[in-house]
């Protein structure tokens, strides 16, 4: 995993035991302004504590204690002097491991619980309610707790839904406080981390900023690096971040491979350049990706296409400026925009220069001989958002929704022509337009707008029969993209889209709302 920068040594680990909001924990605690790392629970408890941590979390997971290869921990954890807080089954599973009682009765709990605090006063609930909603989701349940510990809270059905022992600093909730539907979950988690772990909440985006700008320094030296741009918030800000460090010694490159929205192109060359002074070299490629799109329908095949077609102009700039580059300052890094989640999700962190496929440079060849520079490694997409800001990029860069890499090539369902992108381009812009005007950008994660390219239906339009395209407007809610629902937006600005739409864009006729959860439908509809 990365390692915690050298001016933050307050380190948590959140141990993960298969949760799914393993990831959410951690980001949680960064929101306290306490750094945090996702370690395994196959991570030997010698190795955690290497790691010199201030605090340990234990996760959820989807095991019960009595399955058989269920995820244990070793009892030298609790007795290493660290403050640990376990939750849900890091709960159970301390129970367990320090002589408590937990039974499978099949008494189970599930969604917004009532939770009775029984003791207020305690380090975790002290100025809490009494009573408060907290999110459950378990089978079993802990009748007993170890010896040595305080019972501060039960629920209808779980005698023992958290205890405390101040005297050796171990804490443990039976519910998720780290889900938003647990109304005082933040202020329990900071309550652990304050009170029962002593820490102090000083990890900031600015700390992040100087140890970067002096790591890359030391990384780079008087050697070249080069950054593919995707108009994309992560390669943005991490050439940014670099430029800030080695100022000149940075070249990017952006790849105008026509299938950007509305705009962006523009924002790359002109606002980006101008917040960053960067040197960027922009590649019109434009009619390249076209012609090698021509006749193409198939949403995988689109998508090869277009990497196979960006890795092939993207090397060629590259060899432009590696044979323009004098002699004394090669060009020896690759700058990426490699996220926290990227890390985890992949399984690694171990730092290793392979460059994979699903990096913001575009999906470049494993044997490409580059070292990485990856500034971001650390960071949650929030985070790599304030940090933008820190830097100075306008706010259309840093708050930019997702986009995938393939572009609107992906956004047509059907053949992708100048026309239909065109098309698209207008309608998307349209979008935009009126989710920004309503102030709704920040509560949609992202809002995709897809042509249906082979689809025509019947409209009146000026008194006469059309037969035109339909629009979809896909707006989702999310905090990780693995999981979705559709954004609930008001019906006058979906009617404004609608109308601005069908108005104004030639050849659409009608606009519908995609109202899928993810699952069982994806983001994206190709």
């Amino acid at each position: 995993m990365p390692e915690a920068p050298s001016a933050a040594p307050d380190v948590v680990l959140v141990v993960d035991f298969g949760a799914q909001y393993a990831q959410l924990i951690a980001r949680r605690v960064r929101e306290a302004r306490v750094y945090s790392e996702i370690v395994p629970s196959t991570m030997p408890v010698a190795e955690m504590l290497a790691k010199n941590p201030k605090a340990i979390i234990l996760s959820g997971g989807p095991s019960s204690v009595y399955e058989e290869g269920a995820p244990t921990i070793d009892r030298a954890l609790f007795e290493a002097g660290v403050p640990v807080f376990g939750m849900c089954y890091g709960f159970q599973l301390m129970a367990t491991t320090l002589g408590g009682t937990v039974d499978n009765t099949g008494a189970r709990e599930y969604g917004r619980t009532p939770l009775t605090v029984t003791r207020t006063g305690s380090t975790l609930f002290e100025g809490t309610p009494e009573h408060q909603s907290v999110w459950m989701s378990h089978g079993d349940a802990c009748s007993a707790a170890p010896e040595g510990f305080t019972v501060t809270a039960s629920t209808n059905v779980v005698p023992v839904a958290a205890f405390e022992n101040d005297e050796k600093k171990l804490y443990g909730v039976q519910y998720h406080p780290e889900v938003m539907h647990s109304t005082h979950g933040q202020q329990i988690l900071e309550h652990f981390l304050y009170r029962g772990a002593g820490l102090k909440p000083d990890w900031t985006t600015g700390n992040v900023i100087e140890e970067q700008i002096a790591a890359i320094r030391a990384q780079v030296g008087d050697k070249r690096a080069i950054c593919g741009l995707s108009g994309g918030v992560d390669s943005a800000v991490a050439a940014a971040l670099v430029q800030k460090a080695i100022g000149d010694q940075l070249t990017c490159v952006y790849v105008d491979h026509g299938l950007m929205r509305k705009g962006e192109t523009e924002q790359v060359e002109k606002d980006f350049v101008a917040a960053t002074g960067v040197k960027l070299k922009v590649v019109d490629a434009q009619e390249r990706f076209l012609t090698a799109l021509a006749g193409v329908s198939d949403p995988e095949e689109k998508r090869k296409i277009i990497g196979r077609e960006f890795i092939r102009v993207f090397e060629q700039a590259q060899a432009e400026i590696i044979a323009e580059a004098p002699d004394d300052q090669p060009v020896e890094f690759l700058v990426q925009g490699t996220l926290y989640p990227d890390i985890v999700e992949s399984g690694g962190g171990t730092g290793t220069a392979n460059i994979k496929s699903h990096h913001n440079v575009g999906g470049l060849p494993e044997d490409l001989e580059f070292k990485l520079v990856e500034p971001l490694r650390q960071l949650f997409k929030d985070e790599v958002r304030m940090v933008g800001q820190d830097l100075g990029l306008p706010e259309e860069i840093v708050q930019r929704q997702p986009f995938p890499g393939p572009g609107l090539g992906i956004r047509i369902v059907g053949e992708v022509t100048k026309e239909r992108l065109d098309l698209l381009r207008e309608a998307d812009a349209i979008a935009r337009h009126e989710l920004t005007a309503a102030g709704l950008d920040r509560e949609i994660w992202q809002c995709p707008v897809v042509l249906l390219a082979d689809v025509r239906s019947v409209g009146v339009q000026g008194d006469g029969r059309t037969y035109g395209h339909p629009i979809v407007l896909r707006p989702v809610s999310s905090e990780d993209a693995m999981t979705a629902d559709w954004t609930r937006m008001p019906y006058e600005v979906l009617a404004r889209i609608s109308t601005r739409i069908t108005n104004e864009v030639p050849d659409v006729n009608r606009v519908v709302l995609d109202c899928t959860s993810k699952p069982p439908g994806t983001i994206e509809w190709e």
